[in-house]
């Protein structure tokens, strides 16, 4: 990516050093990590304000090793303890030294981006922070460590980051690159625009209402996928700043922390019915229909059939 002119943000947080045990008072909301639909479009209309001109719906994110948990949304899920890939090539994503500055211009990206689109509906794009932690932290969520993952908290609406993850990303899943990390950043930003248009916390209700484990996690999914186009709209309106071969990081990251692919990894089956974040292939679809519409009403995961997603 091509960040050397870019600003940073000002919403960066550094609260590495600090550690955290115990539980923040969160009010009860949680960290998101990414048959017909019926009459639900009736159901969900009049749960959309005038953000983007919706007509359908956006909603939320969450899932088990935070990129595979990139976002809000969901309850934070442990990850599977996947084993690394046999490839070990050790190669930095990024200069030594140059991270902090790398996550404060995505950052900023993220902020030009949503106010933009934001404002070409007369609304104001309230930008979240992003907390920089290692090893532990508390958040109005509770707490986490660094093997959760990257999160969106909607209790407080940050997003807290320890970046040892973008070496997860290499090491473990096997995908490197800058792109790939700003793809960690804009999907937990999803999260976050799916927190302030009121869907987050409808979704949570859904979930709470299922009828099984299946049909919440099915409401999960939906949400982490539509993070994951969210994402992709971030990236197709900064199209100017990415060099050949960017967009396919992406496409890596996503099929690496699709549900079947750390199922496998981790317990050598797939469960579908399990599924909190779509496997790879639904992964990699609503990233690229992100990209490639550059419009967030493309990202209706609610109102399509299980089928299409």
């Amino acid at each position: 990516m091509r960040l050397d002119d870019q600003r940073e943000s000002s919403n960066v947080e550094d609260r590495r050093g600090e550690g955290g045990i115990g539980f923040g008072g969160g009010g009860g909301q949680q960290a998101g990590g990414f048959g017909g639909m019926g009459g639900l479009l009736g159901l969900l209309i009049p749960l959309i304000g005038s953000k983007f001109g919706i007509v359908g719906i956006i909603v939320a994110f969450g899932a088990v090793f935070l990129l595979s948990n990139m976002g809000g949304g969901g309850s934070p899920a442990v990850a599977p303890h996947a084993s690394a890939p046999t490839q070990s090539a050790p190669a930095p994503q990024m200069a030594p030294g140059s991270t902090d500055q790398f996550v404060a211009k995505v950052l900023a990206t993220t902020e030009d981006t949503w106010s933009k689109l934001f404002a070409a509906s007369g609304e104001k794009y309230p930008a979240p922070k992003l907390v920089l932690f290692d090893g532990s932290i508390r958040s109005a969520c509770g707490s986490a460590s660094a093997a959760s993952g990257p999160f969106y908290c909607p209790g407080d609406q940050k997003v807290y980051l320890d970046t040892s993850f973008f070496d997860e990303l290499h090491s473990r899943f096997g995908a490197p690159g800058d792109f790939a990390a700003a793809y960690v950043i804009a999907h937990e930003v999803g999260h976050h625009i799916q927190t302030i248009t009121g869907i987050s916390d409808e979704v949570t209700k859904r979930q709470k209402s299922a009828r099984s484990q299946a049909e919440a996690n099915q409401w999960l999914m939906r949400l982490e996928l539509q993070a994951d186009c969210y994402a992709g709209v971030w990236a197709a309106n900064n199209r100017n700043l990415l060099d050949s071969g960017d967009f396919a990081e992406g496409v890596r990251a996503a099929q690496a922390i699709g549900d079947d692919t750390l199922q496998k990894q981790a317990q050598g089956r797939v469960v579908p019915d399990s599924f909190t974040h779509g496997s790879a292939a639904q992964r990699v679809r609503w990233l690229t229909r992100g990209f490639e519409s550059g419009n967030p009403n493309a990202c209706d995961t609610f109102n399509i059939p299980a089928a299409q997603l």
